[in-house]
């Protein structure tokens, strides 16, 4: 179990050049894209992936988006970051891949409001 009071280590990300980070770390435009970001952590901390583990999934996820046509300008890294992280909790039994069809659908259909605050829903189960 994570102790929420414990420093936020980043096992996953030390040596990928890819990242949008500055001096300060990571950078993310949209608050998705930070809690796709934390949640691979958490789950990377709490022992459900390894370091090797992420680093293939992520990297099949990039060149599969490459080969797809992908410019690989930066703005969709954590598109691919959130593809690469549905695919490995789906592969070890920690989501389901309807559950997660049906989430992304619904997401969908309640983008962000003229406050930028989307519709409230229940988290899937992940674990």
């Amino acid at each position: 179990m994570l102790d929420p009071a414990a420093p936020l280590s980043l096992p996953l990300i030390p040596a990928d050049p890819l990242l949008p980070a500055d001096g300060a770390g990571p950078v993310f435009r949209e608050p998705w894209e930070a809690q796709a970001f934390a949640l691979a952590v958490a789950l990377h901390q709490a022992g459900h992936f390894t370091r090797p583990e992420w680093v293939a999934a992520i990297s099949a996820e990039i060149r599969r988006a490459q080969a797809d046509g992908d410019p690989d300008l930066g703005q969709t890294y954590y598109r691919h970051w959130l593809a690469a992280l549905e695919k490995i909790t789906v592969a070890k039994d920690l989501a389901d891949d309807t559950d997660l069809r049906l989430r992304r659908l619904e997401c969908a259909a309640n983008v962000p409001g003229k406050h930028g605050h989307p519709a409230r829903r229940e988290p899937i189960r992940v674990g």
